[in-house]
C-alpha cells in the first residue's frame, strides 16, 4: 500500500496539471505531422513533471511482515519405510532424493528461512522427534502417522509463535481422518508431495472388511479390495488362509484378470468356521503366475501391501434361548429338533402340560393336596404338582434347580439367558412383574424376544393392552379382515430379499423355487398392521391375493423382537425330507438373528488407542453385573497371547492388569504396544471376594508394513486437503526457493509494520530524467523549437 505524507502539496501539483494540459491541447493545434510529434514530446515532459510533482507529496510504501527471529516455523519430515519406493526412470528412492535436497540445501532456501524465522526439524513416523538435521533420516519407520504427528506437535507448540508447518511426504497417512477437529489449533501446513504418480508397477490390498450374518451356509464373509497397477492383461490371485498356532491351510483362492493398468477388483470368500472361537485368516494376493514364488523373481515394487491378517470371533460359549410353551406341540417339536443341531445355541424349555385347576374341580383320596396326574411317578414336587399351579416340564435345563420354579421371576433369574420364545401360551400365565422383568430384559439387558403363532398367542391369548403386547412389532387392538379358514402361501418382502438369515438358498432364482414348492399353511393370527419402525420380513396370501403380515421385527431398546404369526410351519417340514432340513435351517437362522447382538456380562474388544497412536491398542473390558447393569470394583487381568503360524503354540504369555476407566462407569482400559501379527486377549474378571464373573476373549491383528505400502502413489488429494484445512497450500521440491522469499510475506503470528520512502528512490529521479532527455533529443533531432 502506498501513503503520501506531504499533502499540502496536492493543490499546487494540481494547478500545474492543469497548465500542462493547456500546453498540450495547444499544441495540437499544428500541422499534423508536427501536432504528433509535439503531443509526443508534450506527453513525455508531462510524464517527467509528474513524477517529480508526486514526489513532493513524499510518497511512501508501507505493509506488514513477519518479524525476523520472532516467528517458529517447522520442518517434519516423513522418515517412514514408504519413501524406500523407486519411482519409474530413478536410481534412488524418494526418500535418498529428498535426504540430499535437505542436507545440500540447493538453492539456499533453508538458510532464507532461518534469516527470518526460528527453524525447527522434525521426523516423524509412529512418532514424532527432534532432530538437529536431516542426515540421519533412515526411512525405516513402520507407520505414517502423519495426523497423530501434527496433533502432537501441536499440543508442543501450544502458546508459541508458529507461523507454519513445511511437511514433506507422500501423503499415504496410516491415521487419515476427515475430522476437521482432529487437527484443531494446528498451524497452516504445506506440504510439499514426494514421489510421482504414475509409473509404479504394484498391486495393493487396499481394504479387507469381514462381516457375520445368521444365514448358515456362509455365517462369514471375507471381502477384499485389491488395486493392480501395470498388471494390464494379468490374472490377479487372491488367497484366504488360516493362520492357527504352527500351521497355516488354504481355505479359497481366486482369479481375476486385470483389464487395464489401473484396475480396481473385488474378491468374495464365504466360509464356516468349523469351531467356536476366536479365528485368523490372512488374505494374500499376487500376480497369478507369481503365487508361492519367490520375494525376489516379482516383478512388484514392494510385497509389503499385499498381505493382510483378519480376526473372526464366532464365540465363545453356546448362546442360551428360554422357550416357554403352552403345550407339547409339533412346532416346539420341530424348532427344539433344529436347535439341538446347533452347537453354538442351547434352547432350554418350559412346557407346560396342563393347566393350573382348582383344587375343589378335582378331590382324590381324603387328604390328598396334590394332582392325581402325578400318581405312581415317585415322589411330586409340591410347587409343580399342585391343584392350583399349572404342570410344567423342564427340558435341556443345566442342573436340577434350573426353572425348577417356573419361568424367571427376578433378573438374576432371566438375564442369563440370551433370548426368551413364547410358543402358545395365553397372557394371563405371565404376572405383570414377570411381564415388565421380560421387557427388561429385552430393552435394558438387550435380549432377544419371540412370540410364535398359535391358538393362544397374540391377539387370541389376550396380549393386546398388556406390558408383552407392547413389545411386538405388530398391533394387537382389533383383528384385520381376513378371509378364514384359507390356504396361506409364504412369500418373502422386498425388505426379507434383503435380510441373509431368512433366506435359505444362496441365489434368487433357486430361493424363488423353494418358496414356489412350498406347502400352504392354515393357521394364521392376523394382525391389523405393523408398527412404526418395524419391518415385515415376510407375508401370506390367501387364494384371492389378499396378503398378510408372517413375520414382522423391529427393534426395541438395546434388544429386538419377532413376530411369527404363522402357527403351523411344521407343516412345512412334513413335506418331504428336503423340506424338513430346510425347516430346521429355517429356525436357526431365526434364532442366531435373535441372539446375534445380545451382549455378554463381561466382553473385551481391541480398539485404537486414544491418543490416535498407531503402534498402540487400547484394550477395553465391559462388565456388567447379575441385572446387566454396569459394575464397578472388579479386577480385570489380561492374558495376551500372539499367534503364529511359523513358531507354534505360544509360550510367553503377557499378563497386564486393565484398570477403571475415569469416565465410563463399569468399564475397565489399559493400551498395550502392538507386536506386529496375530494377538488374542484373555480377559478374566472376578469380584472383589475373588470369585470369578466371567470370561471374555478377542483378538487383533497388526500388520504396520501392510498399512504403510497400502498404496505406493502419492496421496495428493488427502495433502490437497490437509492444506485446505489448515490454511496452507501444497507445493513442490523445486518451488520450495520462491515459497521461502514469499514467506515472510504471509500473515505470522507476529508481525511488524514496514515502510520504503519511494520519494528517495533514485530510480524515481532517474525516470524523471530519462522522460526530459528523450523530450529534448525528440525536438533537437525534428527540428523544433
Amino acid at each position: 500500500m502506498i501513503v503520501f505524507s506531504a499533502r499540502g502539496w496536492i493543490f499546487p501539483i494540481l494547478a500545474l496539471l492543469l497548465a500542462l494540459a493547456a500546453a498540450l491541447v495547444w499544441a495540437g493545434h499544428r500541422g499534423a505531422v508536427e501536432r504528433r510529434i509535439r503531443i509526443g514530446c508534450a506527453l513525455l515532459k508531462l510524464a517527467g513533471v509528474l513524477t517529480l510533482a508526486l514526489c513532493l507529496l513524499e510518497p511512501t510504501q508501507v505493509g506488514q511482515r513477519a518479524r525476523p527471529g520472532a516467528n517458529m516455523f517447522a520442518l517434519m519430515v516423513d522418515d517412514s519405510q514408504s519413501l524406500r519406493v523407486k519411482d519409474a526412470g530413478q536410481t534412488e528412492s524418494r526418500g535418498d532424493l529428498l535426504r540430499r535436497q535437505l542436507t545440500n540445501d540447493p538453492g539456499g532456501w533453508q538458510a532464507a528461512m532461518e534469516e527470518s524465522f526460528q527453524v525447527r526439524r522434525y521426523t516423524f513416523d509412529s512418532h514424532v522427534q527432534d532432530v538437529r538435521d536431516f542426515g540421519g533420516l533412515s526411512f525405516d519407520g513402520n507407520a505414517t502417522a502423519l495426523e497423530h504427528a501434527l496433533h502432537t506437535a501441536t499440543e508442543r507448540w501450544h502458546g508459541q509463535p508458529v507461523a507454519g508447518v513445511l511437511l514433506f511426504s507422500d501423503g499415504n497417512a496410516t491415521d487419515a481422518s476427515a475430522d476437521v477437529a482432529a487437527l484443531e489449533n494446528c498451524p497452516p501446513v504445506y506440504p510439499v508431495v514426494l514421489g510421482s504418480e504414475t509409473g509404479v508397477r504394484d498391486i495393493a490390498l487396499d481394504k479387507v472388511a469381514v462381516s457375520q450374518t445368521a444365514f448358515e451356509d456362509a455365517p462369514v464373509t471375507v471381502q477384499a479390495e485389491v488395486t493392480a497397477h501395470g498388471f494390464a492383461g494379468s490374472d490377479v490371485s487372491a488367497r484366504l488362509i488360516e493362520v492357527t498356532a504352527g500351521a497355516s491351510n488354504l481355505v479359497a483362492q481366486e482369479n481375476k484378470p486385470a483389464r487395464d493398468d489401473e484396475s480396481a477388483l473385488s474378491f468374495r470368500f464365504q466360509i464356516h468356521p468349523d469351531k467356536p472361537g476366536l479365528h485368523f485368516y490372512e488374505v494374500e494376493t499376487r500376480a497369478r503366475e507369481e503365487v508361492g514364488g519367490a520375494a525376489s523373481e516379482s516383478r512388484e515394487a514392494t510385497l509389503a501391501n499385499n498381505r493382510q491378517i483378519v480376526a473372526v470371533d464366532r464365540g465363545q460359549e453356546p448362546f442360551r434361548v428360554l422357550y416357554i410353551g403352552g403345550r407339547p406341540n409339533w412346532e416346539f417339536k420341530f424348532l427344539n429338533r433344529a436347535i439341538g443341531d446347533d452347537p453354538q445355541v442351547h434352547m432350554v424349555s418350559i412346557i407346560r402340560i396342563a393347566k393350573r385347576e382348582p383344587k375343589f374341580k378335582f378331590i382324590g383320596r381324603s387328604g390328598e393336596s396334590s394332582n392325581p396326574l402325578f400318581s405312581g411317578f415317585g415322589t411330586t414336587d409340591d410347587e409343580t404338582a399342585r391343584y392350583d399351579q399349572p404342570v410344567l416340564t423342564r427340558y435341556n435345563v443345566k442342573d436340577e434347580f434350573e426353572l425348577r420354579g417356573g419361568f424367571p421371576k427376578t433378573a438374576e433369574e432371566l438375564f442369563p439367558y440370551h433370548a426368551v420364545i413364547v410358543g402358545d401360551m395365553e397372557s394371563e400365565f405371565f404376572t405383570h412383574d414377570q411381564m415388565v422383568l421380560l421387557q427388561r430384559f429385552v430393552s435394558e439387558r438387550g435380549g432377544g424376544f419371540l412370540m410364535m403363532g398359535g391358538a393362544e398367542s397374540f391377539r387370541q391369548g389376550n396380549y393386546a393392552g398388556t406390558v408383552i403386547g407392547s413389545l411386538l412389532p405388530v398391533y394387537l387392538d382389533r383383528p384385520a379382515a381376513a378371509k378364514l379358514p384359507s390356504q396361506w402361501k409364504l412369500k418373502l418382502t422386498r425388505e426379507g430379499w434383503l435380510q441373509p438369515w431368512t433366506r435359505l438358498r444362496s441365489t434368487e432364482s433357486e430361493e424363488k423355487d423353494r418358496l414356489s414348492a412350498m406347502p400352504t399353511l392354515d393357521v394364521l393370527n392376523t394382525v391389523r398392521e405393523v408398527k412404526p419402525g418395524a419391518s415385515v420380513l415376510a407375508t401370506v396370501t390367501d387364494e384371492d391375493n389378499n396378503s398378510h403380515p408372517a413375520l414382522a421385527v423391529q427393534h426395541f431398546g438395546l434388544g429386538r423382537t419377532a413376530a411369527m404369526l404363522v402357527g403351523d410351519l411344521f407343516h412345512w417340514g412334513m413335506h418331504d425330507e428336503e423340506s424338513q432340513k430346510d425347516l430346521a435351517k429355517s429356525w436357526r437362522q431365526l434364532v442366531r438373528w435373535l441372539v446375534s447382538d445380545v451382549p455378554a456380562r463381561v466382553a473385551v474388544t481391541a480398539q485404537t488407542a486414544a491418543d490416535g497412536d498407531p503402534a498402540k491398542v487400547r484394550l477395553v473390558v465391559k462388565v456388567r453385573d447379575e441385572e446387566y447393569k454396569p459394575l464397578d470394583n472388579a479386577g480385570v487381568q489380561l492374558t495376551i497371547r500372539k499367534v503364529s503360524a511359523s513358531q507354534g503354540a505360544a509360550t510367553n504369555d503377557l499378563h497386564l492388569t486393565a484398570d477403571a476407566s475415569p469416565s465410563q462407569p463399569g468399564t475397565y482400559e489399559r493400551d498395550y504396544i502392538a507386536t506386529e501379527g496375530a494377538c488374542t486377549v484373555e480377559a478374566v474378571v472376578t469380584q472383589s471376594d475373588g470369585k470369578i464373573i466371567g470370561r471374555s476373549s478377542a483378538g487383533w491383528a497388526s500388520d504396520p508394513a501392510a498399512e504403510e505400502f497400502r498404496s505406493l502413489k502419492p496421496n495428493r488429494a488427502y495433502l490437497e486437503s490437509l492444506a485446505k484445512r489448515t490454511g496452507g497450500e501444497v507445493l513442490t521440491l523445486d518451488g520450495l526457493r520462491d515459497f521461502v522469499r514469499r514467506l515472510p510475506q504471509r500473515h505470522a503470528p507476529v508481525m511488524e509494520p514496514w515502510s520504503k520512502p519511494l520519494w528517495q528512490e533514485p530510480a524515481v529521479y532517474l525516470f524523471a530524467l530519462g522522460c526530459f532527455v528523450a523530450e529534448w533529443g525528440i525536438r533537437r533531432w525534428k527540428g523544433l523549437p
